[in-house]
């Protein structure tokens, strides 16, 4: 279980913020963490601004929504360089859906930990393919603090960090839920890859 840092009083000149990220695949719970930390610290009276990608509309076009459909309100924007616009002296700033912004939001992220704000950027780590999905692994690279969450397997029942896209499209952006994606462990994301191959 993550346990947030203390935050670092604002008003000295010295203090810094850091980097968290959430990361993880499809259905591992990554947004509903977001929400969780993102609660304790308005509980903690600290001023939040949540951000998401203005792509994403799949349950709302501006709140970012779990899959258990809790939601929180947020700013959607198209571009990471937009952030700065409207971080403001808030000291949290949360990001969800990280994956879908380019290279640009790590230096965003950077800079405004480096001004003092705590960052909490969620993600999927990994594309549909298995591999890297950037800007995710640099941002895991300079984070202080990295959670990766697993969802179980809807083949087996075991833990699960594959994205297993159900559909066709070879494109590396596809916006979908439980029609379009399933949560797989290594060895039936495997299988399933491997009989996708032998099929075409």
């Amino acid at each position: 279980m993550f346990v947030e840092p203390r935050f670092n009083d604002r008003s000295d000149d010295r203090a810094i913020g850091w980097i968290e990220v959430v990361c993880g695949s499809m259905f591992s719970g990554k947004t509903e963490e977001l929400i969780r930390r993102v609660n304790r610290a308005t509980i903690a009276k600290q001023t939040v601004h949540i951000f998401k990608p203005a792509v994403d509309t799949r349950y709302h076009e501006e709140n970012v929504v779990s899959h258990n459909s809790n939601s929180i309100i947020s700013t959607p924007v198209k571009t990471a360089g937009e952030i700065t616009q409207y971080v403001g002296k808030n000291e949290v700033i949360a990001i969800d859906e990280a994956q879908f912004f380019d290279q640009t939001l790590v230096d965003v992220c950077v800079n405004l930990a480096n001004k003092g704000h705590r960052i909490i950027v969620c993600g999927l780590d990994m594309d549909f393919q298995g591999n890297p999905f950037e800007p995710m692994p640099q941002l895991m690279a300079i984070a202080e603090y990295v959670t990766k969450l697993h969802a179980i397997c809807v083949k087996c029942g075991e833990p699960a960090l594959y994205s297993y896209r159900l559909s066709a499209s070879k494109e590396q952006v596809l916006l979908g839920e439980t029609d379009s994606y399933e949560a797989r462990c290594r060895k039936c994301y495997q299988s399933g890859m491997n009989d996708r191959a032998s099929d075409s």
